[in-house]
């Protein structure tokens, strides 16, 4: 599992019938800082995740991929290795909170 934030959405109008209906979000995963451990930091990298829970564009989210990501309920059926399954609201390491949603975000 990993802290990702939703940097967009991925359209496709051509899938097969068990993926109609659902919305998939580009999500890039983020870490603590290696110099500044008091902020979240992107690794750069980016996957394509099925939303489990409504979560939108700019929000960070929890994310789960392998095996994990076909063990909820909404994803069981589906041919899926990378979901969203939580909205984060913040994000605590080493005594600080490097990330808060009420805050409107401390994450580069």
């Amino acid at each position: 599992m990993f802290v990702g934030k939703v940097t967009g959405s991925v359209i496709a109008t051509q899938k097969t019938d068990v993926l109609v209906g659902r919305k998939f979000l580009l999500v890039e995963p983020y870490v603590l800082g290696r110099e500044n451990r008091e902020t979240l930091k992107t690794t750069g990298r980016t996957f394509v995740a099925v939303d489990t829970v409504g979560a939108g564009e700019g929000e960070f989210v929890l994310v789960v991929q392998g095996s994990s990501a076909r063990l909820t309920p909404e994803t069981k059926p589906l041919p899926v290795d990378c979901a969203i399954v939580g909205i984060v609201d913040s994000v605590h390491a080493e005594n600080r909170c490097v990330y808060s949603k009420e805050d409107n975000g401390t994450a580069d």
